[in-house]
């Protein structure tokens, strides 16, 4: 008898979890939907797009200092 009790009780108390559980889901899958997320690839082309970048003004800086300095003469 208790442990028939005890079943039931347990199958009441399933029900409830597999619904948090369902809601608690699908609030996270929303939220991070909502988020503004780039994968770790997307992250890495932009890297070496900014490192390549970066590399490109160095070398544009230092051709305006050869350009100012043969002014300067």
């Amino acid at each position: 008898m208790i442990e028939t009790l005890l079943q039931a009780i347990m199958e009441q108390l399933k029900t409830p979890k597999e619904d948090l559980e369902h809601n608690l889901r699908a609030l996270l899958n929303e939220m991070v939907s909502q988020m503004d997320l780039v994968s770790q690839e997307e992250l890495e082309r932009q890297k070496q797009a900014v490192f390549l970048a970066n590399q490109r003004l160095e070398r544009l800086q230092q051709q305006v200092e050869v350009l100012l300095a043969a002014q300067e003469k």
